[in-house]
């Protein structure tokens, strides 16, 4: 790309809109004292309001494919998380705008927030949680079926072998636990796991596991990968953790197998539809846990993401023509 016909060139003439209900990623830019122009929006209708005035765009769950209307300067968007399926990939190749992820800025709080779940899973945290607030003592239990569990020699399956299912990986292993791993490229080694395996090869695996967890990226291969069928083959005495999207649960499946008893548990930080309704019955069930998709949220994501922005602008003003986590 020549000097001259690449807008990124001088930075300091480029304009970066932020937009976000809850992060506040303007005074954490402001900080860095780039002397690149920048404000933030918190809502969707400010946000296509003063999309024409800017050169990229950080944003996630504000982008509606309406916003390309009104996009007239915009040149690089920065997805604030690690998903992108709501991004219009062919549009955005036609009109010139790049795209990355923020892949990786929050792989060590999901990966944390995955093993803090299985812990609470296995010492029944919740179930302790909701005794406490009914001021209930729970006595001695002589069913031990019934009580809290070790990890050590316990099997975990991680769906999705990537940044963050591998460092679950390390962490699951320090707790004495033997770990299956799951990934689409098997040419790209991994030792965290014990045994690694082909996306295929899910259903075989299955039936090893006391906890499955989902790390993985949706896709159409991983779209309902916890399906019916794939329930079937867990133990009964097996949980399931979701630190994935929603859209990789058979939702109606999962909620029938944990009211019958065909698992243990789930511990569920994403849903198809988010917010999860309020007249959901996953609320209500004893042996789940949820969380309200806060497993990448950190105190420091605002800045993980804006060292990945920072980055990508940096290439993009070197007429660079790969960025981290590049999308288009």
């Amino acid at each position: 790309m020549a000097l001259m016909d690449n807008p990124f060139a001088d930075l300091g003439a480029i304009t970066v809109q932020f937009s976000h209900v809850a992060y506040r990623f303007g005074p954490g830019f402001a900080e860095r004292r780039t002397g690149i122009g920048h404000y933030q929006t918190w809502n969707r209708e400010e946000t296509r309001a003063r999309l024409p005035e800017a050169d990229v765009l950080v944003v996630s769950g504000f982008w509606n494919d309406a916003l390309l209307e009104a996009a007239d300067r915009l040149r690089f968007i920065q997805s604030i998380g690690a998903g992108y399926d709501q991004f219009p990939l062919d549009e955005l190749r036609r009109r010139g705008i790049r795209l990355a992820s923020a892949r990786g800025a929050n792989s060590k709080a999901v990966s944390e927030h995955a093993m803090a779940m299985i812990l609470a899973l296995a010492r029944q945290l919740h179930t302790g949680r909701d005794h406490q607030a009914k001021h209930a003592w729970r006595g001695m239990i002589s069913d031990s079926a019934q009580r809290e569990d070790e990890l050590g020699g316990k099997t975990l399956l991680i769906i999705g072998l990537g940044a963050i299912g591998s460092r679950l990986a390390r962490m699951a292993r320090a707790f004495d636990m033997r770990v299956l791993g799951v990934k689409r490229n098997l040419n790209v080694a991994d030792s965290a796991a014990d045994e690694v395996h082909a996306l295929d090869k899910v259903d075989q695996l299955l039936p090893r596991a006391d906890f499955v967890v989902l790390t993985c990226p949706f896709t159409p291969e991983t779209a309902d990968i916890i399906n019916a069928r794939a329930l079937s083959r867990m133990k009964p005495s097996a949980c399931l953790v979701n630190v994935a999207r929603g859209g990789c649960v058979d939702e109606p499946a999962l909620l029938q197998a944990l009211r019958s008893g065909g698992i243990a548990g789930a511990a569920l930080d994403s849903f198809k539809a988010e917010p999860l309704p309020a007249d959901s019955p996953f609320w209500d069930l004893e042996n789940v846990i949820l969380t309200p998709h806060t497993a990448g949220e950190t105190r420091r994501y605002e800045e993980n993401v804006i060292d990945i922005l920072l980055e990508n602008l940096g290439r993009l003003s070197r007429g660079e023509a790969d960025l981290v986590n590049q999308i288009v």
